[in-house]
């Protein structure tokens, strides 16, 4: 590893209302290094990404590309002039335009006479796509693609530009095992090439393999940084959390009782096949499989979200029709989404009234909204979730992924819900923040309600769950015990083999 600083950061200070973001920054990236970064969510980390990137400006301090001080640069002088590009947890795609359209949007490729020469993009982004290992129509729209399918997008486009910087945040986090091995794969040959890697992740495996060195933000603060291979675990925890916590998986004491959603040979216009299951109160059935399984489609038909073709469902034994989301909430359904900032939050509304959007009953009389009682609920479940905010009046879109998330959850806690479905609940949130939500999902089915679980990380699936259904290309290919399952069968199911 070489020693020259490719990018350092010197007394950054940002600040919102009521909030320190980041507070007295001095951190340096070296050259030819993977440098993880690590901490909870509104640790800051997702604040920096965007001062060096340009998106946004610092109140104070300097940023040195390859030891010239800058004070500030637009995001188009951050991709184009100094190399560097970010992967952002949050996607920034433009969903009417094709993959390759959105691969070079801002520097697209023209012919002579101007125009844009499409055949040849489509080519170099089918190239991008390839490195990836990824088979994807580069003329098909981003809109029509799955969340994950997304991300490698957003992958893509940051590598086929000539970067020197390489900023990911959380960018296994849709992935599957498959798909994250390629993604590994791609980091050690862009640092091969001797592009610096800014590797932001919740997942310590993913840090203590990819990493050279690795830093702590906690609340703002830089608290350390680790040659990796010289910490553990629990040191890195400790320094994130200000307390020694142990990322595992509650156990529960509760037996599941009577059926309480049932599916029976169930097809969808997303190509869901002949799906059959069911779930009862008090248990967590799982859901795992790889990228296109069709796990995310099967809930979204459940939900009413996707229009079923055939098959039927029954809730507490009596057959339902679910045309559509307003239906299933009435019925007692709730849908955590893969994609929160897509489909579980409206970002620019506040906490409150995204808590308490989905119970209007709740919070109004005579279709009149009270606003004693929509602070109320907003206040009973932000103590509830640990919803870290100063105000409840602020905008969402201003909280940290994690909170977003338990904002999400205390939605449809709200509408009190009995079968809650959960897609890729802990994607993009620090251990602290996973730990509450596995307590609460144990918590959820303690009480009686029935849950879905699906998640993309095996020891999150295996640890959680009472049962696992595999699937593959929309269809079940298998179900396994909590007793039976390992992460062998469970990929062997997924593989269709």
């Amino acid at each position: 590893m070489q020693e020259k600083s490719a990018l350092s950061v010197k007394g950054i200070v940002k600040r919102y209302p009521g909030v320190t973001a980041l507070d007295n920054i001095n951190l340096e990236f070296l050259k030819n290094e993977v440098h993880a970064i690590c901490g909870e969510n509104g640790a800051g980390k997702s604040t920096l990404i965007k001062i060096l990137t340009g998106a946004i400006q610092a109140e104070e301090g300097t940023i040195a590309i390859e030891g010239i001080e800058r004070k500030s640069f637009t995001p188009f002088e951050a991709m184009f002039k100094y190399g560097i590009a970010a992967i952002y947890q949050e996607f920034n795609l433009v969903p009417y335009l094709s993959i390759a359209e959105n691969i070079f949007l801002g520097n697209e490729i023209k012919k002579k006479d101007g125009f844009l020469d499409i055949r040849k993009m489509n080519q170099e982004a089918k190239n991008a796509l390839d490195i990836l290992g990824i088979d994807l129509d580069p003329r098909v729209k981003v809109q029509s693609l799955t969340i994950a399918y997304q991300q490698i997008v957003e992958i893509a486009k940051a590598i086929s530009h000539n970067v020197k910087i390489l900023i990911m945040d959380e960018p296994s986090a849709p992935l599957t095992t498959n798909e994250v091995d390629k993604l590994f794969e791609l980091v050690r040959n862009l640092k091969k090439r001797g592009v610096t890697i800014i590797y932001i992740s919740h997942r310590m495996a993913e840090i203590f393999e990819l990493s050279d060195r690795v830093s702590v933000f906690r609340d703002g603060r830089y608290i350390n940084t680790f040659i990796t291979a010289e910490t553990d675990k629990k040191e890195l925890i400790h320094c994130m959390v200000g307390r020694e916590l142990l990322e595992t998986f509650p156990q529960r004491k509760c037996k599941p009782s009577e059926i309480m959603l049932s599916v029976e040979n169930l097809s969808s216009v997303e190509n869901i096949k002949d799906i059959t299951f069911s779930v009862r109160a008090g248990e967590v059935l799982g859901f795992g499989g790889l990228v296109g399984a069709g796990r995310t489609e099967l809930v979204r038909a459940v939900f009413g979200a996707d229009k079923v073709t055939g098959g039927t469902i029954e809730i507490n034994g009596k057959k339902v029709a679910i045309a559509n989301p307003v239906e299933a909430v009435k019925l007692g359904l709730g849908l955590i989404p893969e994609d929160r900032k897509q489909h579980g939050i409206i970002s620019e509304m506040s906490i409150k009234e995204n808590i308490s959007y989905s119970s209007f009953k709740k919070v109004s009389r005579m279709r009149l909204i009270i606003p004693k009682y929509l602070k109320e609920i907003a206040d009973k479940y932000k103590k509830l979730l640990n919803i870290v905010t100063p105000d409840i009046e602020k905008k969402i879109k201003e909280l940290s992924g994690g909170n977003q998330q338990k904002v999400v959850l205390a939605k449809w806690l709200a509408t009190d819900c009995q079968i809650l479905l959960f897609d890729e609940p802990t994607r993009g949130v620090d251990v602290g923040a996973k730990q509450e939500i596995y307590e609460l999902i144990n918590k959820l089915a303690e009480d009686g309600k029935a849950i879905i679980f699906i998640s993309s990380e095996m020891p999150e699936l295996l640890g959680m769950t009472d049962r696992i259904i595999v699937m593959h290309e929309g269809e079940i290919t298998g179900e396994l015990t909590k007793e039976d399952a390992t992460q062998e069968k469970i990929l062997q199911l997924a593989s269709g083999e």
